[in-house]
């Protein structure tokens, strides 16, 4: 007996279509977000974000945010 392959999209769509029917939408988002690895470089925009701070500006900046959350 021979198996015919199929395609990896179209295996993909079925293991999602399954696991959506059998654990919900929101788990499946969940099981396959800590396969992700993310994307980009969070080292340089961290640099071009934050680089011309002080580490106590950035403090600053953190407990500004939060007073104005707590408001």
């Amino acid at each position: 007996m021979m198996l015919e392959t199929k395609p990896l999209a179209e295996i993909t769509q079925d293991a999602l279509q399954v696991l959506y029917r059998e654990i919900g939408i929101v788990n499946t988002v969940r099981f396959l977000n800590q396969f992700s690895t993310g994307f980009g470089d969070y080292t340089e925009e961290r640099e071009k974000l934050f680089g011309h701070l002080t580490l106590d500006e950035v403090i600053a900046e953190i407990k500004r945010g939060q007073k104005k959350d707590a408001a």
